[in-house]
């Protein structure tokens, strides 16, 4: 027996690409979407279970995971830095005197996106302007986050708000040199002898490589790592990854950071320093996948490694996120980025990371022709 497919909201169509009741630059609030984070031993297996329902992942590992928590006493602080970060903004707006309220939901863990659509229909936001705590396109950094935003909507009913996104702003200015500066400051940890010999691993998120091979992921994020190096004058660098999941037998993006470790300190490489380029953030994977897996292979390995901060609030990343506001605004006609890729689409494509895995995306089946998800 078929699924009905869920209703659709006559007024207010969800996300990008609907037909729309206001001009362009008309927005009311901003909401930024993240993936969510426990902040107590008690919010980690229920976390877990949100992140991995439907996959039929056993309890075992989920337990196994939890253990990685339990080293931080069960809290990520990704909320606390995602809270960091919008009051930052809120004050760089108000500089710029961008009147817009920020609103905070996320995928997986308290404050839920669906609870949080629901106090901006409270509010009366009309139209909002989405921050997704990514900088590059993927199934998982950006379509399904779409997907949560209209997901969020239809539970909020036909007085839901309609939200748009910011464009993925992996090779803006902004988001490049704060890359760069957290790099430099790492470093400058190094007697100036010994930076010239340092190799440096740029480190990402893995996905399938079924996801990979319908997005630009791991294009944008070599063109990051290139970007990031040329502005520090580095030469000695690439791109490895990290935090990979699931079956063993489904191929991931590789090489892995660990590995890598081992091959580079085999070629008798002492002198590394990791950049969690493909982070926002220093939350749990970073600093279990890094500060606690890597540095512990890197001491019994005989090699120095320093780690670089993600961007943070680093004052530069901030205001990029400003400019990309103000961008949308209509405060600033300019789409500046770096390299040779130019800027990403507002609007993603029909065919625009799917989730990669021989299935549709959930709202994909069902859609009415020509709605926002019937692409």
């Amino acid at each position: 027996m078929s699924s009905t497919p869920p209703s659709i909201p006559e007024l207010k169509p969800p996300a990008d690409r609907s037909v729309t009741r206001y001009a362009d630059t008309h927005f009311d609030a901003l909401l930024v979407v993240s993936f969510g984070a426990p902040e107590s031993m008690d919010d980690v297996i229920p976390f877990l279970e949100n992140v991995t329902r439907g996959r039929g992942v056993p309890r075992e590992r989920l337990e196994q995971v939890a253990r990685h928590y339990a080293q931080f006493d069960g809290v990520s602080p990704l909320n606390g830095q995602n809270r960091a970060l919008i009051s930052a903004l809120e004050q760089e707006l108000a500089s710029r005197a961008i009147e817009l309220p920020i609103y905070f939901g996320n995928r997986n863990w308290h404050p839920l996106l669906a609870d949080t659509m629901r106090e901006m229909v409270t509010d009366g936001v009309e139209r909002a302007l989405a921050l997704f705590t990514t900088a590059y396109s993927s199934y998982s950094s950006c379509r399904q986050y779409r997907e949560n935003v209209y997901e969020a909507q239809l539970a909020s009913g036909d007085h839901a708000p309609e939200v748009l996104k910011i464009r993925a702003f992996y090779n803006h200015p902004g988001f490049v040199r704060a890359s760069a500066a957290r790099l430099e400051e790492a470093m400058a940890d190094l007697p100036s002898e010994r930076r010239a010999d340092v190799h440096l691993l740029f480190t990402a998120h893995s996905i399938p490589t079924a996801m990979a091979q319908g997005c630009r992921y791991e294009a944008q994020l070599e063109e990051t790592a290139r970007l990031v190096a040329a502005e520090v004058g580095h030469e000695r660098f690439e791109l490895v990854y990290q935090s990979r999941s699931g079956p063993s037998h489904v191929p991931w993006l590789e090489p892995d950071v660990l590995d890598r470790v081992r091959e580079l300190a085999a070629e008798g490489l002492s002198e590394l320093i990791l950049a969690p380029i493909g982070f926002l953030s220093d939350h749990i994977e970073v600093l279990f996948d890094l500060d606690i897996e890597a540095r512990k292979l890197a001491d019994e390995l005989g090699v120095s490694l320093q780690r670089a901060q993600s961007v943070g609030t680093h004052p530069i990343f901030v205001q990029s996120l400003a400019d990309l506001v103000q961008e949308r605004l209509g405060g600033d006609d300019e789409r500046p980025t770096l390299g040779s890729h130019g800027p990403v689409p507002d609007v993603c494509g029909a065919a625009c990371c799917p989730p990669g895995t021989g299935r549709p995306s959930p709202w994909d089946a069902g859609a009415e022709p020509g709605h926002p998800v019937a692409r």
